[in-house]
């Protein structure tokens, strides 16, 4: 009986009889080895195939992948290199100049012309010259005051009111302060002193007489062998008119000028000699000075230690003479009795001018005093008044 679907050329075995599983169910029948080889092989190759087709999948797909890493890596390089070249650039612009390589001297000098002719100096060149030029003047001489011939009517007055405030301010502090503290502030700044001075002079041009100008006058008929100690002297006013006529004049103030004037402190100790009075002598011993002035000088709080210098250093029947603005004498027989409580007497009072008063004292023996006894003159000294200005 023909096979169907039989194909010329293939034959289809019959299945082998097997004899010894007799009323058994056959098994699966299999393909002879020699036959089914071919069927074998061709599965394998298809499988061989399509693994070699799957292997070159993953390749371009691995591929790809590789690529677009590679092109990540590579825009992220560039951009690093970006950054970096930005940052060169950041800090080139930033980097300080370093200093040139030395050069003989002419051709610095040729090179320093040619940039000065052919290069104008910038606005912030010429400011910082002009800062340079002004230190240096500065440190090397003190600023000139404008002369008033060089200001208008209203700076003159302007420059006059500042001057008087300058003026006040350091006198109500020296008036507010013992000697001490007054030396150390000259110390430390001598222009205090000359300001104050200024100011001094100008405001007495406003009085009706100078109290200076009325001891020159007197003291000039002394005879030639007086000697004058003037205590907080000033510019020396009184030794300039009376050491050229003959006069012995020793000026003392805080602060010296170098020729006229020695630096002390007259309610400390006066570099004259002098002694205080002892058992043995109630006049004390060594005094050389005739004459001691005091013309508006008795400005600190402790004020009384001056005249017990004064005593100290005039010989027997000495004079003292003391010039006091007239509103800070509140009690005139307060301050008489504290100067005669010292070792002094009343000679003469004069009150006709409307600015200051006039006293005249002579050196009289005293016997010893205690440092309780000087601490209670001392603590009087509020007899006289400090002076005070309106805030203006």
């Amino acid at each position: 009986m023909p096979q169907l679907f039989e194909v010329p050329g293939w034959r289809v075995p019959s299945p082998p009889k097997n004899t010894s599983h007799a009323g058994k169910t056959p098994k699966k029948r299999k393909r002879p080895t020699s036959d089914g080889s071919k069927l074998l092989g061709a599965e394998f190759s298809l499988e061989k195939l399509m693994d070699k087709l799957k292997e070159k999948t993953e390749d371009k797909s691995g591929d790809t992948r590789a690529k677009e890493t590679t092109s990540k890596l590579k825009k992220k390089n560039k951009n690093n290199q970006d950054k970096s070249k930005n940052l060169q650039a950041t800090v080139k612009s930033k980097e300080i100049s370093r200093p040139m390589p030395l050069q003989r001297k002419e051709k610095q000098e040729k090179r320093h012309s040619l940039e000065a002719s052919s290069q104008r100096p910038t606005k912030r060149q010429k400011t910082q010259h002009a800062a340079k030029e002004e230190t240096f003047f500065r440190a090397s001489s003190p600023a000139p005051e404008p002369m008033e011939e060089d200001l208008t009517p209203l700076q003159i007055t302007m420059k006059q009111s500042l001057d008087g405030a300058k003026f006040r301010m350091i006198n109500e502090n020296l008036y507010k302060s013992d000697s001490e503290q007054a030396h150390s502030m000259m110390k430390e700044d001598p222009a205090v002193f000359h300001e104050y001075h200024k100011g001094f002079r100008r405001q007495v041009q406003a009085w009706p007489t100078n109290p200076v100008d009325l001891y020159i006058s007197q003291l000039e008929d002394y005879p030639g062998k007086t000697v004058i100690a003037d205590l907080g002297c000033g510019d020396a006013a009184l030794a300039q008119a009376l050491i050229p006529k003959g006069m012995t004049v020793l000026s003392f103030d805080l602060v010296s000028d170098g020729a006229f004037v020695i630096e002390a402190d007259a309610c400390q100790k006066i570099p004259l000699p002098g002694s205080e009075a002892s058992p043995d002598s109630s006049t004390g011993e060594g005094q050389v000075v005739d004459v001691v002035v005091c013309a508006l000088s008795l400005m600190n709080t402790n004020w009384p230690r001056c005249i017990r210098e004064a005593w100290r250093i005039l010989k027997q029947g000495g004079e003292l003479k003391i010039a006091e603005v007239a509103s800070r004498i509140g009690n005139p027989k307060d301050f008489v009795s504290l100067v005669c409580s010292i070792g002094f007497e009343l000679r003469s009072k004069d009150m006709d001018n409307s600015h200051f008063t006039l006293f005249e004292f002579k050196k009289k023996t005293r016997s010893t005093k205690s440092d309780k006894d000087w601490n209670k003159i001392y603590g009087m000294a509020s007899v006289l008044k400090p002076c005070e200005y309106k805030r203006r």
